[in-house]
């Protein structure tokens, strides 16, 4: 295998590895004769990426053999691309063999110096494939950047997670028709029904899809979706340093939340890449709850990183991650979204739950019940090993 970029499509690869890097830790590298395909899984299983390159993308694009593929630590492709981009002439990836240990990336500069980096890959990684069709989601809706930009604004910049509410104009209450107008999309910072002293700020914001959406498509009653900010984020950046509109596509609580550049290979764009990323959703609707005269159900949570361990082990493990998200758990596992598990040897365990339940005695009285999904032929462990440069820039 071996392609070439450069110019304004080195600038677009370098914000794919950007963007990719924000949400896991391992990139999958596949191609075909007609294309390369990035992908990437987070350690929770909730949140998946591809970025889609045509062979015209690239100057030079071969491959020998049917199909490569591969897998590397993101950090030492992000060591590779620390860069300024605007001094690459060109970047130039070969892996010399499909079973060769490492894959070279070299970068040639303006100013004549050539850098040469060795990054030691997988040949048999842990392919997750999650194909989702976009026209089977009832709600979709496509906004600026700068405008998503705008309006998550109105929100603290600590927020781990939103809802959206989407309802159709016609169907708004007359008795809120004076609050809201004709806003038929609410924004609204979530709500940790477990804080029973909880002073965060939240912020709850009604928009008129006709003044700040490109495109807004739904019908029947009111459906919302609760998902990560920070995915939603890493998402926009590179949306908007390609200069184009965000395409989001959701259904329901626990339904995964699909979003993509407005143009698509599978549109009949003449956009030689594409890019997908699936987030996993609240089980639990916050209009259902907020209806119900029943106590609210614990909220779950799930970490940033998969932590080893149970009882007060993983709470140390959480205390020295020293964050303080509150991302829920309630979602489908995504084993069942992926059928990843039904292909494993031990389908069982990869869908198997690990539950436990911390009650402290503080003021607030918190109740956190932790889930883990055991994945099975977890690559995410492995040691991979770059040659050359070894000092790895934090990817955000």
């Amino acid at each position: 295998m071996e392609f070439s970029v450069s110019e304004n499509a080195l600038k677009t690869f370098a914000r794919s590895i950007t963007c990719l890097a924000r949400l896991g830790n391992e990139l999958v590298i596949q191609a075909s004769s007609s294309q390369l395909v990035f992908h990437t899984l987070n350690s929770s299983r909730s949140a998946y990426q591809s970025i889609t390159f045509k062979s015209s993308f690239f100057d030079v694009y071969t491959i020998s053999g049917a199909q490569v593929q591969c897998s590397v630590l993101l950090k030492a492709v992000c060591s590779v691309l620390r860069s300024p981009i605007a001094s690459v002439e060109h970047l130039t990836v070969q892996l010399p063999d499909p079973d060769s240990p490492k894959v070279q990336w070299t970068l040639k500069c303006y100013n004549g110096m050539r850098k040469a980096y060795w990054i030691t890959c997988n040949v048999e990684p842990n392919i997750q494939h999650l194909s989702l069709d976009r026209r089977k989601f009832p709600s979709n809706f496509v906004v600026r950047p700068r405008d998503l930009n705008r309006l998550l604004g109105n929100f603290q910049s600590s927020l781990q997670e939103i809802t959206i509410i989407a309802t159709e104009a016609t169907s708004v209450p007359s008795d809120a028709a004076g609050e809201i107008g004709g806003k038929a999309v609410e924004l609204r910072s979530y709500i940790d029904p477990t804080k029973e002293n909880d002073s965060t700020l939240h912020t709850q914001l009604w928009i008129d899809p006709t003044e700040e959406f490109v495109l807004y498509t739904h019908s029947g009653g009111p459906v919302d979706v609760t998902f990560g900010v920070k995915e939603l984020k890493a998402f926009l950046s590179f949306c908007e340093g390609c200069e184009v509109d965000i395409h989001l596509f959701f259904d329901k609580a626990g339904e995964p939340i699909l979003m993509a550049p407005k143009f698509g290979l599978d549109d009949g764009s003449s956009s030689n890449f594409d890019a997908t990323i699936v987030l996993a959703t609240m089980l639990t609707s916050q209009l259902r709850e907020a209806n119900s005269s029943e106590p609210p159900q614990a909220v779950t949570e799930i970490p940033a990183q998969a932590v080893a361990g149970t009882g007060s082990q993983a709470q140390q493990e959480r205390c020295r991650a020293n964050v303080s998200e509150h991302p829920s758990d309630h979602t489908r596992i995504w084993s069942e979204l992926s059928g990843s598990a039904a292909r494993s040897g031990s389908g069982a365990e990869g869908r198997h739950v690990q539950r436990e339940r911390n009650v402290g005695a503080s003021e607030q009285r918190e109740i956190q019940r932790i889930s883990r999904v055991q994945i099975s032929k977890d690559a995410s462990t492995r040691e991979n090993v770059a040659a050359g440069p070894t000092l790895y820039p934090k990817c955000d």
